[in-house]
């Protein structure tokens, strides 16, 4: 088995309806793996049952059966027994405190390195790097640890943008990044832009999506990852 693991920018793009834009990079991991494990311990205000139907309705065009991880008395259990595993966005820090209080980090690791499908959206794919030290959110709540999944061996960055309103003097996201690199110079971080997504499979890479994604790594700075591109050298 080979790591089968799609890491997407956020869960719209746009004004478009919840997840419609990521059905055609979900569809291929659910071709045979058909009861999802939903893990919505990033969402802080909203309820855990109302995060399940919204995924719930926004993969209702899918041939899959969607349970969360909330609704089970044992959660190693009900991981062992999904096909795959789904985690949502929302804070980074409260997701990976969960995850750690309820001892999944490594199983869902293991899991997935014995490959069980993954699927993650904005702070669902922040743990998919090596720490959630590049997370955009809040630290809302302290977890014993910022290690994570390290699905992918780098940080990630989702929803980049370099965006810079008019008249605002704090810091662009690519100057908050190069603070990363001047104490991590040997580790790289990739920006994600929302609508583009990664694919890990197995040792191939791939930045899908229409949009370039962004390297950070010691003296290069924002150098453009071209939409479409091989990205398994960063493996």
């Amino acid at each position: 088995m080979t790591i089968n693991a799609l890491m997407l920018s956020a869960s719209k793009e746009g004004n478009t309806p919840y997840l419609s834009h990521a059905l055609h990079f979900i569809q291929p991991l659910t071709t045979t793996a058909k009861r999802w494990l939903f893990i919505p311990f990033a969402g802080v205000s909203l309820s855990y049952d109302d995060y399940l139907q919204r995924v719930t309705q926004g993969l209702a065009s899918l041939d899959i059966e969607i349970c969360s991880i909330h609704q089970f008395d044992d959660p190693h259990q009900a991981l062992a027994r999904a096909d795959g595993i789904m985690v949502g966005g929302g804070n980074t820090f409260h997701l990976l405190h969960e995850l750690y209080r309820h001892d999944l980090v490594e199983a869902i690791k293991q899991a997935v390195v014995a490959g069980k499908p993954y699927i993650g959206w904005s702070a669902g794919s922040n743990i998919t790097g090596q720490s959630i030290r590049t997370t955009n959110d809040m630290p809302i709540i302290e977890p014993p640890s910022f290690d994570a999944l390290n699905i992918l061996p780098f940080q990630l960055n989702p929803h980049y943008t370099n965006y810079v309103q008019a008249g605002h003097n704090g810091e662009t996201r690519a100057q908050r990044l190069k603070e990363f690199t001047c104490v991590a110079p040997q580790t790289a971080v990739v920006g994600i832009q929302e609508g583009s997504a990664l694919w890990r499979r197995g040792d191939t890479l791939t930045l899908l999506g229409a949009k370039d994604a962004y390297l950070f790594k010691g003296e290069q700075q924002e150098v453009p990852l071209p939409a479409g591109s091989d990205l398994s050298y960063l493996l």
